[in-house]
C-alpha cells in the first residue's frame, strides 16, 4: 500500500521562503549554470512519460533472446562438443554478424529522428543566472525559477511565488473542465488535495491566462503527473500499418513453425543424423523468419523523416508517417493556413454603421488589459493605434474561453468602472438589451438589433472579419468580473478585420485533392467570411455546417452530414473533435492541423495531428507532425514522403512473403525428395546474412508515381495473395534448380548445395529489381544504391566459393556449365515472375481492393 504524505510535506503547503530555501535557491536569479548541471545528473531528465531507455549494451545484447537464436547456438555448442569446432565458430559468427547489422540499423535510425524531434521540443523560460533564458523542457530542474506566459504548458510541478490573473487547465489531473484560478499567497491551512491548492501548479496543465513566476519542486517522475501516468497518458493507439505488420509476422511466423516441424519429422523418419536435422530445420526457421521487418520499417521511416525535414516538416511520432500516407481527410483551421494571417483592423463601426473612435477605445483598453493568449485580431488592435488608455485601471478580467466566445475585463476610470466585454458578434448581440450611437445610449428594438445583424452580415459577405464590443457599467465596489454579469449590456459597435487569401493556398488545395486527399476547413469564424475566403480560392465550400446545427445533431446523424460537409463554422473545441470521431468512423484516416490552446483535444483525437512550429506549447506538445513553414504546400509534401515510406516498407514485406513463401515449399519438396540435406545449417545462414544485407538499400529506392498517387492503405489480404502466386514461382525455380543440379553433379552433396546456395542468393538480390515496381517491365527507375547492392550480393554469391573462405563454408567451385544454365534461369524467372506480377495487378489487385 502506498502511503500518502502528512499534509504538512507537500510542498503547496509550505511557506515560499521555507520552500526556496529548502531547494537553495534564489527567486530573483534562480540557480547557477554549474548547480542546474549537478542537478540534471542527480534528477535525470525531466520526462514524466517517456519511458527511460535501456544502455545501447543492454539493447543490443537483448535482441539475442530469440528463441530461435538461442536453440541453435544450443545445437551448435552440441555439435562443437562432438568435434564441428569450426562449424560452431561460423555459426555463431553468422549470427552475430545478422544481430549487429539489424542493431546498428536501428539505433542509427533511432538517433536521427530523436535530433529531428529535439528541434522541434517544448521551450520554456527559466533564469539562469539572473537571466532569462529558454531551456527544453527536458532540462529542468527543482530549484529553477520558471516564467509563465499565456498558451504555455508547465513543465514542472511547482509553487506560484509572484502571479498575475492566472487560470490553469488541470484538467488532466482533476478532471474539472473549467480553469482554475491561482494565487501567489502562502495557503491559510493545509490541504491535502491537488485541486484545492490555489498556490500551485502541475506539469502537464497549461496557462490559459495571466502571468507568473514558479519554483519548480518535483520534476519527471516525481510529479503529479509522473505519478499517475500509466493511467493518465493513454498509450498510442497501433497505425493501421503498425497492427498490418504485426498480422504478417505472426502469419509468417505460423507458416514456419509448421513447415519447419515437417521438414524436421521428415528428416528424422529416413534416419537422417538427428543433430544435424536439428540444426538445419533451426537455421531453416532463422532464415525464413522475417526478422528484419521491424529494423526495416525503423530504417525506412527514418529515412523519409529526414527527407521531410529537408521539406521543414518535422516528424515526432515515426509511426504518425504511415498514418501520414494513408490520410484521405485533412481537417484545418482557415486562419494562417488558407489565410495570410496577416490581419488588419480595417474599422470600427458603431450600431449605424459609422466610424466610431469609441469603438475602438473599448476594443484597445479589452485588448491591452486581457492576460489570455492575444489573438491575431488581438493583436491587429494593437497595432492599429495607441489610445491614451493612462486613465483606465484594471480591475479583474474574465479570460476567453471557446464555449462562451468572448473575453471580459473590469476596469475603473474617473470613479466608475465598467465590464467590457468583446467576443463573437451572434453573442454579444444577443446579450445587449441597448445599443450606443452618438453619445446616445438607446433600448433595442427589432428595427435596431436587425440593422446590427445586417450590418454584421454585409461584413461578412465582403470578407471581413467581425468582432463586437459592449460594456455594462457596474457598482464602484466590484471588484470580480463575473461571467453571470455578461447580460443587459450596451451594445458599441463592430471592430472589422481583413485577412486576406494566401495565393500558395489555391495550389495547394488543388494539389491536395488531385493526391486524393479532401479538405474540410473547420474555423471559429462565421460562414459568411469563411465562404468569401474559400470563393476566393476556387474551394467548394459545399454544405456549411455550424456549431449551432451540430448541437442538434446525434452522433449518427453528425457521422452522416460530415461526409458532404466541407467547412465548419463556429464551433467549440469539443466539437472539433466531434468532427474527427464522426469521419474516423466512416472508416476515414484524418489528420488535423491546429495551432491554438484549443486545438488540443482534436490533435490528441486525430489520426495524425499537426501543427506548427509558432504554435502554443499545449497544440505542439499534443501534434503528432510539427511544420516549420504555415502552409498546405508543406502538407502536401509531407504527405508524399508518407507515402514513399510506407511504399517501400511494403517491397521489403513483398519480397519476405514471396521468397520465404517459396523457400519453405522448396525446403520441404526437398525433404521429400533428396537423401540428403539441400543446404548445410551454416549455407542457410550465410544465405540469409547476404540477402538481409542486400534488403538495407530499401528505404533508399524510388517509387512508382502511380503508387503514390493516393492514399496508401495497408491491405493484408492482398499480400497474403501476392505471396500465393509469387511463392509458387519461386519454388518452381528451386525445383528446377534441384533436377539441374541432380542432373549436371551426380552424388556430389557438396557442388548440389554450393550451386543451389549460389542459384538462391543470385535470385533473391536481383528479383527486388522486379518486384520494387508495380509496373510490367517499366515503373520507376531504381534507386543506383539499391542496384548496387543487388549486383555486389549476387556477385559475392557466385564468387564465394571459388575463394579460400568458400571452403569455411563447405561450398566448392562451380563448372561454367552451372553458370549458362543460372544465367537462363535467371532470364526465364524474371520473366515468370513479371508475367505473373502483370496478372496480379490486372485482375486480382482490383478485384480485391
Amino acid at each position: 500500500m502506498v502511503m500518502k504524505p502528512a499534509p504538512e510535506k507537500l510542498f503547496w503547503n509550505k511557506p515560499h521562503a521555507g520552500l526556496l530555501q529548502e531547494l537553495r535557491t534564489d527567486a530573483a536569479a534562480g540557480l547557477g549554470a554549474e548547480e542546474a548541471k549537478r542537478r540534471q545528473v542527480q534528477y535525470g531528465p525531466n520526462t514524466a512519460t517517456d519511458a527511460e531507455r535501456q544502455p545501447l549494451w543492454l539493447q543490443f545484447l537483448l535482441r539475442f533472446r530469440n528463441p530461435l537464436i538461442i536453440l541453435l547456438m544450443i545445437a551448435s555448442f552440441l555439435s562443437a562438443v562432438t568435434g564441428d569446432h569450426a562449424g560452431f565458430v561460423i555459426i555463431v559468427s553468422m549470427l552475430f554478424l545478422s544481430v549487429t547489422l539489424d542493431f546498428f540499423q536501428e539505433v542509427r535510425a533511432e538517433k536521427t529522428v530523436d535530433a529531428l524531434r529535439r528541434s522541434v521540443a517544448v521551450r520554456t523560460t527559466v533564469l539562469r543566472d539572473g537571466q532569462e533564458t529558454e531551456l527544453p523542457v527536458r532540462d529542468i530542474v527543482p530549484g529553477d525559477i520558471i516564467l509563465l506566459s499565456p498558451g504555455a504548458l508547465v513543465p514542472a510541478d511547482g509553487l506560484l511565488i509572484a502571479c498575475k490573473d492566472v487560470y490553469v487547465n488541470q484538467s488532466l489531473l482533476t478532471g474539472e473542465s473549467f480553469p482554475a484560478e491561482k494565487t501567489a499567497a502562502d495557503g491559510a491551512a493545509p490541504v491535502n488535495n491537488l485541486n484545492e491548492a490555489a498556490n500551485a501548479v502541475f506539469m502537464g496543465t497549461s496557462v490559459i491566462s495571466g502571468t507568473g513566476v514558479m519554483v519548480a519542486a518535483s520534476t519527471g517522475k516525481e510529479t503529479q503527473l509522473g505519478s499517475l501516468a500509466g493511467t493518465l497518458i493513454r498509450p498510442r493507439p497501433l497505425t493501421d500499418f503498425e497492427r498490418g505488420v504485426e498480422q504478417f509476422g505472426m502469419m509468417i511466423l505460423k507458416i514456419i513453425a509448421g513447415m519447419v516441424l515437417f521438414v524436421l519429422l521428415v528428416n528424422i523418419w529416413f534416419h537422417r543424423p538427428l543433430l544435424e536435422s536439428f540444426m538445419f530445420a533451426l537455421a531453416l526457421a532463422v532464415g525464413l523468419t522475417p526478422e528484419l521487418l521491424p529494423m526495416m520499417t525503423t530504417v525506412t521511416l527514418a529515412r523519409g523523416a529526414s527527407r521531410m525535414a529537408k521539406q521543414r516538416v518535422i516528424v515526432k511520432h515515426l509511426p504518425a508517417m504511415h498514418n501520414l500516407g494513408a490520410m484521405d481527410i485533412l481537417c484545418t483551421d482557415k486562419t494562417g493556413t488558407l489565410t495570410e494571417a496577416n490581419i488588419k483592423l480595417t474599422g470600427a463601426l458603431d450600431a449605424a454603421g459609422a466610424e466610431s473612435e469609441r469603438v475602438f477605445l473599448l476594443a484597445f483598453i479589452n485588448s491591452r488589459l486581457e492576460t489570455g493568449v492575444k489573438s491575431p485580431l488581438d493583436q491587429a488592435i494593437l497595432e492599429h493605434g495607441q489610445p491614451d488608455i493612462s486613465a483606465w485601471e484594471k480591475i479583474d478580467e474574465a479570460p476567453f474561453d471557446f464555449e462562451r466566445r468572448r473575453v471580459s475585463v473590469l476596469a475603473a476610470s474617473g470613479g466608475k468602472r465598467f465590464l467590457i466585454v468583446k467576443g463573437a458578434p451572434e453573442d454579444i448581440l444577443k446579450l445587449s438589451t441597448h445599443y450606443e450611437s452618438g453619445g446616445a445610449v438607446t433600448p433595442f428594438d427589432d428595427k435596431a438589433r436587425q440593422a446590427c445583424v445586417d450590418q454584421f452580415e454585409t461584413c461578412g459577405d465582403q470578407g471581413l472579419r467581425v468582432l463586437a464590443v459592449a460594456f455594462r457599467e457596474v457598482d464602484a465596489a466590484h471588484t470580480k468580473a463575473v461571467i453571470t454579469e455578461e447580460t443587459d449590456l450596451t451594445f458599441s459597435g463592430f471592430a472589422t478585420f481583413l485577412d486576406p487569401p494566401k495565393q500558395s493556398a489555391k495550389d495547394a488545395l488543388r494539389g491536395l485533392k488531385d493526391a486524393g486527399i479532401a479538405v474540410k476547413v473547420i474555423t471559429g469564424d462565421n460562414e459568411r467570411v469563411t465562404r468569401h475566403v474559400c470563393d476566393m480560392l476556387g474551394f467548394d465550400a459545399g454544405d456549411v455546417l455550424t456549431g449551432d446545427v451540430m448541437r442538434t445533431l446525434s452522433p449518427e446523424a453528425l457521422a452522416a452530414r460530415v461526409e458532404s460537409a466541407h467547412v465548419f463554422c463556429r464551433v467549440t473545441p469539443q466539437q472539433k473533435s466531434q468532427i474527427i470521431t464522426a469521419l474516423k468512423s466512416r472508416g476515414h484516416t484524418v489528420g488535423f492541423l491546429g495551432d491554438g490552446i484549443n486545438d488540443a483535444p482534436a490533435l490528441h483525437g486525430a489520426d495524425v495531428g499537426i501543427s506548427v512550429d509558432s504554435a502554443t506549447d499545449v497544440a505542439k506538445s499534443a501534434a503528432d507532425v510539427i511544420l516549420l513553414d504555415h502552409d498546405l504546400s508543406v502538407i502536401l509534401a509531407g504527405v508524399m514522403e508518407g507515402r514513399r515510406a510506407v511504399e517501400n516498407t511494403e517491397k521489403y514485406i513483398l519480397m519476405g512473403s514471396s521468397s520465404n513463401f517459396g523457400n519453405m515449399f522448396s525446403m520441404a519438396g526437398a525433404a521429400l525428395i533428396l537423401p540428403f540435406l539441400p543446404m548445410l545449417p551454416v549455407q542457410i545462414l550465410l544465405n540469409n546474412l547476404l540477402y538481409d544485407f542486400s534488403q538495407t538499400a530499401l528505404p533508399f529506392d524510388n517509387v512508382d508515381a502511380d503508387a503514390v498517387a493516393g492514399p496508401t492503405r495497408w491491405n493484408l489480404k492482398l499480400i497474403r495473395r501476392f505471396m500465393w502466386i509469387l511463392g509458387p514461382v519461386s519454388s518452381l525455380f528451386d525445383f528446377l534448380t534441384f533436377y539441374a543440379l541432380l542432373k549436371l553433379f551426380p552424388g556430389n552433396e557438396t557442388l548440389f548445395r554450393t550451386g543451389w546456395f549460389v542459384e538462391s542468393i543470385v535470385t533473391q538480390a536481383l528479383i527486388v529489381l522486379s518486384i520494387r515496381t508495380h509496373r510490367f517491365f517499366g515503373g520507376s527507375k531504381p534507386h543506383p544504391f539499391l542496384v548496387a547492392m543487388a549486383v555486389f550480393i549476387a556477385g559475392t554469391g557466385m564468387l564465394l566459393p571459388f575463394t579460400p573462405l568458400g571452403a569455411w563454408f563447405h561450398l566448392a567451385p562451380l563448372p561454367p556449365v552451372f553458370f549458362a544454365f543460372l544465367t537462363a534461369a535467371l532470364v526465364a524467372y524474371f520473366l515468370l515472375v513479371e508475367i505473373a506480377k502483370h496478372m496480379f495487378q490486372k485482375f486480382i489487385q482490383p478485384a480485391e481492393a
